[in-house]
């Protein structure tokens, strides 16, 4: 990957105030600040500083061989008048099957703009809940036109609402050091870029609702390390939505993540596809879904994944693993995924209870289980669980929620839904539910209880070789069995106390 180097070594910079941006958090220096962008850019490339002070902006197009530079004390700032934000123009672009979220509109864009890069401790602010409302005033106004408006949710749809970054077919991106936060919809969107490297970020995007942190599609050669993320959506989303392309080499490490949604995900836009994912050294805390989230549901390919070292605490779910059918054409796969030393605490209430935005409640459950499962004809296959502790609260009710283990034949496939942890409602298991899936192994798996759970730890269904070794299970409570299903094939090596029953 390159490192941009050529950009360290640019000596002219172009000062925004010395072309006559005012930074009092109330001139609008679009125009100024775009002019200076295209100059550097237009005399072969330089520096753009923003120095100290509050410089209100709408959407600012990067362009190539240029570094805008934040210094210590400078804000980029958001304006919340909506018609100051233009539609990225990207003639060329592949076209989506997906046109339902994935705003074109962005505090800052870039398209086909190669060595660029945003650097300094200084902050770009979105402003993203005054702007949403005042898009949301202006479409009840029949000012603005929204056809996805979600009267459900009371809000504009993510097309019609900025995101902090849009940045698509660039080459060599650096984005490093500054604070990035307060987005009206994502905050940090890249696709189809190749040699992107986020570093040292702090992503603080919690101002409305789709607040991802960094959405990353289709990208190759990615490398994001020491980011500290909170916010009210995914984390780290890993989508695809070009068929025939993919994100591949995609390193994330060294990061902390607190997320109203997953800490990291893949999908749910799924088209083409994920390989070659490397997931290191993983803080995680007071995150409502899953820590890790593997989805194809729209026909991608998911292999060679690797996942390790990830402590997270607070968070509603370990790993979802997720083949579907989501577009009712041929599914894609789900193959060769590594998942090592993962310890998770799930806690017993909401994750999110002191959040502002919550995430929409599936209403009352018991704790849900991890789980791994494809459809009928199309197994996950290769999927290897080492050095794994889960710690489950307990306290699950026959009397609130139930689903009998003589049903299991009937226990819902979903095939078409939307995937996500909660989606088959009530788990008929407390610690992992695996069904459709080829060759799995466990291996040095400990699964504690904090207080009595009902239901078995394991079940598997129509599972093609399971390889346990080194597994144990709660001592002081009774139900700790593994529940076989269907065409399932087993061995196992286990210790504490441990029954296997099969249920045809």
């Amino acid at each position: 990957m390159r490192s941009n180097s050529s950009l360290a070594q640019m000596k002219k910079e172009y000062n925004i105030a010395d072309f006559g941006a005012v930074g009092n958090g109330q001139t609008v220096n679009t125009g100024v600040i775009q002019q200076v962008i295209d100059k550097a850019s237009a005399d072969g490339g330089g520096k753009v500083v923003v120095p100290a002070g509050q410089f209100l902006t709408g959407t600012l197009a990067m362009k190539s061989n240029v570094e805008l530079h934040l210094r210590k004390g400078a804000i980029l700032l958001g304006n919340t008048d909506p018609f100051d934000y233009q539609e990225m123009e990207m003639p060329g672009h592949p076209v989506s099957p997906k046109q339902d979220d994935n705003s074109s509109l962005a505090l800052l864009v870039a398209y086909r703009a190669d060595n660029i890069a945003v650097t300094g401790t200084g902050t770009i602010d979105g402003q993203g809940t005054a702007l949403a409302l005042n898009i949301d005033s202006l479409y009840h106004l029949g000012i603005l036109k929204d056809p996805n408006y979600s009267s459900w949710g009371n809000r504009p749809n993510e097309k019609v609402r900025p995101k902090l970054f849009r940045f698509s077919l660039c080459n060599n991106v650096s984005i490093q050091d500054a604070t990035l936060q307060n987005s009206a919809c994502w905050g940090l969107s890249f696709e189809l870029c190749r040699n992107l490297t986020l570093g040292k970020l702090i992503v603080l995007n919690r101002a409305y609702w789709n607040n991802d942190g960094m959405d990353i599609t289709d990208c190759k050669n990615v490398r994001i390390t020491n980011c500290d993320i909170n916010s009210a959506d995914d984390g780290i989303c890993l989508k695809s939505y070009y068929p025939g392309n993919s994100n591949d080499s995609v390193l994330i490490a060294d990061c902390t993540i607190r997320s109203g949604a997953s800490a990291i995900k893949f999908g749910t836009a799924s088209y083409g596809g994920f390989k070659n994912v490397t997931i290191n050294n993983i803080k995680i805390y007071d995150t409502y879904r899953s820590a890790i989230a593997i989805e194809s549901v729209d026909g991608g390919d998911i292999e060679n994944i690797r996942v390790t070292n990830v402590v997270a605490e607070n968070t509603g779910n370990a790993i979802f693993v997720r083949l579907g059918n989501r577009v009712r054409k041929t599914p894609g796969k789900i193959e060769n995924i590594y998942i090592g030393n993962i310890k998770v605490q799930v806690p017993f209430g909401r994750p999110d209870i002191n959040y502002d935005i919550r995430a929409d409640e599936p209403g009352y459950h018991n704790p849900f289980s991890s789980s791994i499962t494809g459809i009928p004809g199309y197994n996950v296959k290769d999927v290897t669980l080492e050095n794994i502790e889960i710690t489950y609260p307990g306290r699950a009710s026959k009397a609130q929620a139930y689903f009998s283990l003589s049903r299991l034949k009937d226990f819902p496939e979903k095939i078409h839904n939307y995937p996500e942890f909660s989606m088959f409602g009530e788990m008929p298991s407390w610690g992992f539910y695996v069904r459709h899936t080829d060759n799995i192994k466990m291996k040095n798996v400990v699964l504690k209880l904090d207080d009595y759970d009902f239901r078995p730890a394991f079940i598997f269904d129509d599972v093609n070789n399971i390889d346990m070794d080194k597994i144990i299970l709660p001592v002081d409570y009774q139900n700790n069995q593994i529940i076989l299903r269907g065409n399932t094939h087993f061995s196992i090596k286990a210790s504490g106390k441990l029954q296997e029953k099969r249920v045809l």
